[in-house]
């Protein structure tokens, strides 16, 4: 939590909350964990029957908005207006809908907490409302995570629910779900729930939770890869090629394509101690030991290879040029062929 949202965190879980939000970004995870929690707690139960609205975006214009916002609360101190898929407004981009947003900013009504959630996209700066909107509202700009991010967020979350997990653990989960923190916030509910108190999270219960197999997983394929083991790469090729339903062959390429684009970025990194690829690549600690690995066992040229017989593979997996091989065909001369 970076902290800019630690201190919007910190002031709405206080019970100090402002006239307006706008919380925008590529990262919609913290948005909603702001404006969930303001939905959730700055009135009462029976106070939100009267002064608690909740709209969305593409049903409004910024006049509906705003005279919402300029009602005075019944019965409470304070209403709470929330706008969901704010960057969906009929008119946030139009002239006339940011003049009434920017004249509403400039004047708000101190009892109303009014809450945009502007996702995937922020305001254009070029624009009046882009360039003067943070000058009168609290704003979130929230950016999606690094790979080198990711740790932290797994073990702050955790922590929130007063559980504890292993360092491999964290670099399964990390990996195989990438930078979706609203999935990885849920893998790491569904885990707590089936925890005794006490207990640190294993690497084999994210792997059951995730769907990855505890023996052949898609993170022993590209161990057995990174350290030329021919053996233990057929056994794994077996394994998936056995079940591809359960072990789907196309994301496996995608995360092998991704892994080396990544060692070929790597190769081209002047400063190639531990400290200069992290800062480069932006990935975990954990998967900087694997990036150094191969740029042992893989020449430039032989990357560059690998990156060609991937992109083949998967247009072959999506029907292109495939002939009469199957998935397991095509994934096994795969593996072949990176090894080789």
């Amino acid at each position: 939590m970076d902290a800019q949202v630690k201190k919007i965190w910190n002031e709405v879980k206080s019970g100090r909350f402002a006239p307006v939000y706008f919380l925008q970004g590529e990262e919609t995870f913290y948005i909603d964990l702001i404006a969930n929690y303001i939905e959730a707690n700055a009135l009462s139960e029976t106070e939100k029957s009267f002064n608690q609205v909740v709209m969305y975006g593409k049903d409004v214009t910024m006049a509906t908005i705003l005279t919402n916002a300029r009602r005075f609360p019944m019965m409470s101190e304070r209403q709470v207006v929330i706008v969901k898929e704010a960057q969906d407004i009929q008119d946030l981009n139009k002239e006339i809908g940011s003049k009434l947003l920017l004249d509403y900013l400039a004047r708000p009504l101190p009892s109303t907490v009014l809450v945009f959630c502007h996702k995937h996209k922020t305001l254009d700066k070029r624009r009046e409302l882009g360039k003067k909107v943070d000058n009168y509202a609290v704003m979130l700009n929230s950016k999606k995570l690094y790979d080198n991010q990711l740790p932290e967020f797994v073990y702050e979350y955790i922590r929130e629910k007063k559980v504890e997990i292993d360092d491999r653990a964290v670099q399964v989960l990390c990996e195989y779900v990438g930078n979706d923190l609203h999935r990885i916030a849920n893998e790491i509910d569904k885990l707590t729930i089936s925890i005794s108190g006490g207990e640190v999270i294993t690497t084999h219960q994210v792997m059951n939770q995730v769907g990855v197999s505890k023996e052949y997983n898609i993170f022993e394929l590209q161990k057995a890869i990174l350290q030329r083991d021919s053996l233990l790469a057929t056994k794994i090729v077996n394994y998936f090629e056995s079940n591809t339903k359960k072990n789907p062959i196309i994301p496996v390429v995608a995360f092998l394509y991704s892994f080396f684009s990544k060692l070929l970025m790597a190769s081209q990194v002047p400063d190639k101690s531990e400290k200069g690829l992290a800062s480069e690549l932006k990935v975990s600690p954990y998967a900087l030991r694997d990036y150094t690995l191969a740029l042992r066992q893989f020449t430039l040229a032989k990357i560059i290879d690998n990156l060609t017989s991937l992109k083949d593979a998967d247009l072959k997996l999506k029907g292109v040029n495939n002939g009469s091989a199957d998935e397991g065909q095509i994934f096994r001369e795969l593996i072949w062929r990176i090894m080789s």
